[in-house]
């Protein structure tokens, strides 16, 4: 069922023209959400870092060049504050953070106060400009109390944390909450006329993403050095999806908060089907199937620092309501995947995330026309 009827359409009517403010825009989810939006027609405002590496998406892909680049760190208020004030953007996706659970070992505190402050900074800005009308939260699925049972998480159960980043994810929930039903409540809607969501999303995997210490990064980076990939927690369950699955969440339920702002407020899982939820040695393999050479060797350590082996999303919500759903199945998604890194440095970036961008919107249920 495609509840109210979403198709691209609808979502071209939602976002072409509009300002809208993406914070984290230079990182890997970032450069993906966009590449999208600029093909939406929107006026893309990006408030953010400086990129991880000169080999990321946003960096291939010459973002720079056709959106409003704003460097910047999100835990500095007064420049987030002027951001607003400049450009009133009337839709906000935040997803600057900082996203790696190993290293917010390393650095707990700038992690906690990225994750945590500056989406208190976020909701803040957002508060105090009378043209900002929709804020998508982006967190985690780490953000729930991971007791490593085999069921998902739904949006109603508890928040929690094992290390730094996850505990910073949880809190950004729970401070999301605590503004939606302060100052953002449905229930006055007519007084403030605002809508916040926060939405949590899987292992999620695609081209351009070169940060330390995820799966598929460190796959192409053995692979492309002639070495064997090492893997940490090769029997440690994930549950893995392609970057546009997740956006196509954000997407669809920024346009059902224009819509109807009272209704889609709140939290939403957007994660994959239990099909997708694999341990970490099966999607090396796939990795290296697609790639067409490689190998792997285990290298985990009882000493290395804890990370959860079982996290799976209930998707109840978002597919019934809002008629979302996911696209890909694991193989389709690791072969997207693949073919990025296997195309970067030949081939025009952009041109190659475009394709793979409509790619997905044809093979997508709730995207059809």
């Amino acid at each position: 069922i495609l509840f109210g009827g979403t198709n691209m359409e609808n979502l071209l009517r939602s976002y072409s023209g509009k300002t809208i403010l993406i914070t984290g825009h230079t990182g890997f989810k970032g450069s993906w959400l966009t590449l999208w939006l600029l093909k939406l027609g929107a006026k893309v405002i990006g408030y953010s870092l400086d990129p991880y590496s000169q080999r990321d998406n946003f960096v291939l892909s010459k973002l720079s060049d056709k959106i409003v680049d704003i460097r910047g760190d999100v835990r500095d208020y007064n420049h987030l504050k002027e951001v607003f004030e400049t450009y009133k953007p009337e839709i906000v996706f935040h997803l600057a953070a900082q996203p790696l659970v190993r290293l917010s070992y390393d650095i707990p505190r700038e992690t906690i106060e990225t994750n945590v402050m500056g989406t208190v900074n976020i909701l803040e800005a957002f508060r105090n400009t009378k043209e900002s009308k929709v804020l998508v939260i982006i967190t985690s699925d780490k953000c729930y109390e991971n007791k490593e049972w085999i069921w998902g998480y739904r949006e109603i159960d508890e928040m929690g944390g094992y290390d730094p980043y996850s505990a910073s994810k949880g809190a950004a929930e729970i401070l999301s909450n605590a503004y939606l039903r302060s100052f953002f409540n449905p229930k006055d809607f007519n007084k403030h006329g605002k809508a916040i969501a926060t939405v949590r999303a899987g292992n999620v995997i695609g081209g351009g993403d070169w940060s330390k210490d995820r799966l598929i990064p460190d796959c192409v980076r053995f692979t492309e050095e002639g070495k064997s990939i090492q893997i940490r927690n090769p029997h440690s369950l994930r549950p893995w999806q392609h970057v546009l699955e997740p956006l196509s969440g954000y997407l669809l339920l920024g346009a059902k908060l224009l819509e109807d702002p009272v209704k889609f407020a709140g939290a939403w899982n957007f994660g994959p089907y239990l099909q997708s939820i694999v341990p970490v040695k099966d999607v090396v393999e796939l990795f290296i199937k697609y790639y067409g050479n490689g190998e792997w060797v285990d290298t985990s350590d009882v000493n290395q620092p804890h990370e959860a082996r079982l996290l799976s999303l209930d998707i109840s919500k978002a597919k019934f309501y809002l008629g979302w759903e996911p696209t890909l199945n694991l193989e389709e998604t690791i072969k997207l995947t693949v073919d990025w890194y296997k195309n970067y440095n030949k081939t025009d970036v952009y041109n190659l995330c475009m394709e793979q961008i409509e790619f997905f919107e044809k093979k997508s249920k709730f995207l059809e026309g």
